[in-house]
């Protein structure tokens, strides 16, 4: 039985890994952190994550960007590992998920789904053909109108999955509004669409003479997202220090 404390347990997507967890006999919330204390979880829940002294194999986190320091100081204090889900981190964030992830295991991927994890591993390999062959790459990445950050961090781990099998010789173009120039050889374009409810949509598309080559991957709920956080902190069980992947969990 793998023990998770849920960070973040009264947002959305800590009600939908509650929900999960409830019918998954081989994993439990045994805790959740949460400032907002409104409802019976079935489990203890605690406004300030210093005081939670439960014991626990992994944190599952679905919070904010602020809470994000706090939650990798404790993690590191406790030696408990963490799947690391929200987004928007700055860089000076990232550098302290890299930092932490040298004294307690990390699991911190731009996106926690299967099929972008293995729409990574394709479009890197289709670069390494089509970008030879003179293909222009660019990336469109569609969500909801209340998500802050653009473009998504999965959005800029595709790129950098194009770039990768490239030897990274390539540069990321996001703004064309003050461009009077066509396109170079060595770009990556990658534009945002924010509206609705959309929950998730990119777009990696090879763009060749009389041709045109599309990759996509849709969401349809965040349910997908959950399975995988949870799946994710199954794997951390028992790990040692390191910055994990989902592509170590599906590997």
């Amino acid at each position: 039985m793998v023990r998770v404390i849920m960070h973040g347990c009264n947002g959305h997507m800590g009600q939908v890994i509650t929900q999960l967890v409830e019918k998954d006999p081989e994993i439990e919330i045994v805790a959740g952190i949460d400032l907002n204390d409104c409802r019976d979880n079935g489990y203890p829940v605690f406004t300030d994550i210093w005081t939670c002294d439960v014991e626990a194999d992994a944190v599952i986190d679905f919070c904010t960007a602020k809470a994000t320091d706090t939650l990798l100081e404790y993690c590191e204090k406790r030696q408990i590992p963490v799947v690391l889900c929200t987004t928007g981190l700055t860089d000076e964030q990232i550098k302290k998920v890299e930092e932490t992830s040298k004294h307690v295991a990390v699991l911190k991927s731009a996106n926690m789904s299967l099929g972008i994890n293995l729409l990574m591993k394709l479009v890197k390999e289709a670069a390494q053909t089509l970008a030879a062959a003179g293909f222009d790459m660019e990336i469109v990445e569609k969500h909801h109108r209340l998500k802050v950050d653009a473009p998504s961090g999965t959005a800029l781990a595709l790129a950098d999955s194009l770039n990768e099998g490239l030897d990274n010789a390539y540069h990321y173009t996001f703004d064309r509004s003050q461009r009077r120039e066509q396109r170079d050889d060595k770009e990556i374009g990658i534009s945002a669409v924010r509206g609705g409810t959309i929950v998730g949509e990119h777009d990696v598309i090879f763009a060749g003479d009389d041709e045109v080559i599309t990759f996509q991957h849709t969401a349809y709920s965040k349910t997908l997202f959950a399975k995988g956080a949870i799946q994710a902190a199954k794997f951390l069980k028992g790990k040692g220090p390191g910055w994990y992947q989902m592509s170590d969990v599906i590997g």
